[in-house]
């Protein structure tokens, strides 16, 4: 299984969630933390196929450093 770290930060200028990971390479927004999730579900395997990386058993760790107060 491959596992990478996915980081999940809130741009409080833009309004929106911003996924990013150096190793797939990917970068993703979404105003729905959920949505976001499910895009870099998809995302991750296609990037890593286009960059002749290994596609299969990706497993995905979300994680968010800190999470934003709500107002």
């Amino acid at each position: 299984m491959n596992e990478y770290e996915i980081v999940l930060t809130w741009d409080e200028e833009a309004q929106v969630w911003i996924a990013e990971n150096d190793e797939i390479p990917i970068a993703l927004e979404s105003k729905s933390l959920e949505k976001l999730m499910e895009r870099c579900r998809i995302a991750a395997p296609e990037m890593l196929e286009l960059n002749g990386g290994n596609h299969k058993d990706v497993y995905l760790n979300f994680s968010v450093p800190h999470v934003p107060a709500v107002a």
